[in-house]
C-alpha cells in the first residue's frame, strides 16, 4: 500500500481484533467500534485449528494463545459409553499444533491486548448510526457521538451484522438450521487430552474439548424448535435430559454441572451473502458474510483468515476497491466450501436429507477437509 490507510473495523470479536492488529502492525490507523462495553467474550471455549494458529503466528500472538489454552493432536471417536472406536491424528500446518482449545474470554483478552499494543484504538459501546460512502472515502457517525472519515470500513459484526442490514436490508437474514448447540465448561477429566466425540447414531453427538489444564467444555447438538429457549432455572437439567443415552466421560462431566446459568445455548444459523461482500469502500467479513454450522470447527478460523488475507491484499494493491475485489476473489471459494460442507455434515450426523451437491461434498468428508484446510489460504 502506497500510504497508510484509515480503517474502521465494526465489531471487536475474533475476526475484527485480528484485522485491527494486522493492519495496525503494518502502520495503518485503525479504530474498532465495539457494541459491548468490554471485550469479555460470551460463551465457553473455542477450537483453534492449525490454520487459525497460523494466523495467530502472523499477528504475533501464537505463544499467548498456546499459553492460555490446551494443545491437542488426536480426535477420539467414542461410543455413548465413552469406549474409543477410533483415534484420528489431526493434520497440522507446518510445525504448528493440529489444534488448541482456548476459553473465549482468554482469547478476547489476548487479541484485545495485541490490537491496542499494535496501535489500534477500541471504542466501546459504539456502533454505526450513519454512513456515507462517496467513492473516495466513508463518512461515519457512531452511537457514542464520534464521527470520522475512513478509507475503508469493515464489518466483522457477527451473524446478526447491522452493517450487512445497512447494505442489503433483510435480504441475507440468518437462516436457522433447525439445530442448536448446548455448551458448558466443566473440570477436565485426566484422560481427555484431545477432542473426544461420542456419538449415539443420529440421535445425539457430544463433544469433550480441553481448553486449559483444568477445564474442558461439554458440547452437544440437538434439533430444537426455532422459538425454544432453555428454562433459566433448569437449563442444566434440560441438557441432562437430552444426554441420557450417554454414560462414561460425558455423564461424569455432566454430573458436575449444577448451575443452570453455566449452560450456554445458541441456535445454529447460516448466512450466505451471495452478493459481493464489499460495496464501494464498505466490506463484510467473517460471520457477517458467511456464517457456518460448527461441524468443522472452522467458523472463527475463516474469520481470522479473512482478516489476514485482507491485510495482505491491502499491502499488495494501492487502490482500496481493487484490493477488496482481490481479497474476495481469494476468500469466497474457500469460505463457502467450508460453509457448505459444514451444513452437509450437520445433516449427515443428524439423519437429515442431503442434496446431490451435499452428497458430493461428503465424499471429501471431515478428514479430507482437515487436510485441505492446512494448505495455504
Amino acid at each position: 500500500m502506497a500510504s497508510p490507510l484509515r480503517v474502521l473495523v465494526h465489531g471487536g470479536g475474533i475476526g475484527g481484533l485480528t484485522l485491527a492488529t494486522a493492519l495496525a502492525r503494518r502502520g495503518h490507523t485503525v479504530e474498532v467500534a465495539e457494541l459491548r462495553g468490554e471485550l469479555e467474550a460470551l460463551g465457553v471455549g473455542i477450537i483453534q485449528p492449525s490454520n487459525a494458529l497460523h494466523v495467530m503466528r502472523e499477528i504475533g500472538v501464537l505463544e499467548d494463545c498456546l499459553a492460555a489454552g490446551f494443545e491437542w493432536e488426536i480426535l477420539t471417536v467414542a461410543d455413548p459409553a465413552g469406549t474409543p472406536l477410533a483415534r484420528i491424528p489431526q493434520p497440522r500446518m507446518g510445525d504448528l499444533p493440529p489444534g488448541n482449545g482456548i476459553p473465549r474470554p482468554a482469547l478476547a483478552r489476548v487479541l484485545g491486548t495485541a490490537a491496542v499494543t499494535a496501535g489500534a484504538k477500541i471504542r466501546f459501546s459504539a456502533t454505526v448510526t450513519d454512513l456515507t460512502d462517496d467513492g473516495s472515502g466513508v463518512d461515519v457517525t457512531l452511537s457514542d457521538g464520534s464521527s470520522g472519515r475512513w478509507d475503508l470500513v469493515v464489518g466483522f459484526d457477527g451473524i446478526g451484522s447491522p452493517l450487512r442490514t445497512r447494505l442489503y436490508g433483510d435480504r441475507y437474514a440468518p437462516e436457522y438450521t433447525g439445530f442448536a448447540n448446548w455448551r458448558v465448561t466443566v473440570p477436565r477429566l485426566p484422560d481427555v487430552r484431545g477432542v473426544v466425540m461420542s456419538t449415539a447414531g443420529h440421535e445425539a453427538k457430544a463433544l469433550l474439548t480441553p481448553i486449559t489444564d483444568g477445564t474442558m467444555y461439554l458440547g452437544a447438538v440437538f434439533a430444537e424448535a426455532e422459538d425454544f429457549r432453555p428454562d433459566p432455572e433448569r437449563a442444566h437439567e434440560q441438557l441432562a435430559e437430552r444426554l441420557t443415552m450417554f454414560s462414561g466421560p460425558v455423564a461424569e462431566a455432566l454430573a458436575t454441572v449444577t448451575d443452570p446459568a453455566d449452560v450456554v445455548y445458541s441456535r445454529i444459523s447460516q448466512v450466505t451473502v451471495d452478493a459481493p461482500w464489499h460495496v464501494g469502500r464498505v466490506a463484510l467479513a467473517g460471520d457477517a458474510a458467511h456464517a457456518s454450522a460448527p461441524q468443522l470447527a472452522q467458523g472463527a478460523a475463516m474469520a481470522v483468515e479473512d482478516a489476514i488475507v485482507l491485510a495482505e491484499s491491502l499491502d499488495a494493491t494501492a487502490d482500496v476497491p481493487a484490493a477488496l475485489a482481490a481479497w474476495e476473489e481469494r476468500r469466497r471459494p474457500r469460505a463457502l466450501w467450508v460453509q457448505a460442507l459444514s451444513r452437509a455434515v450437520l445433516k449427515q450426523e443428524t439423519g437429515g436429507r442431503t442434496t446431490a451437491e451435499e452428497d458430493e461434498l461428503l465424499k471429501t468428508g471431515v478428514p479430507g477437509a482437515a487436510h485441505v484446510l492446512v494448505e495455504p489460504y
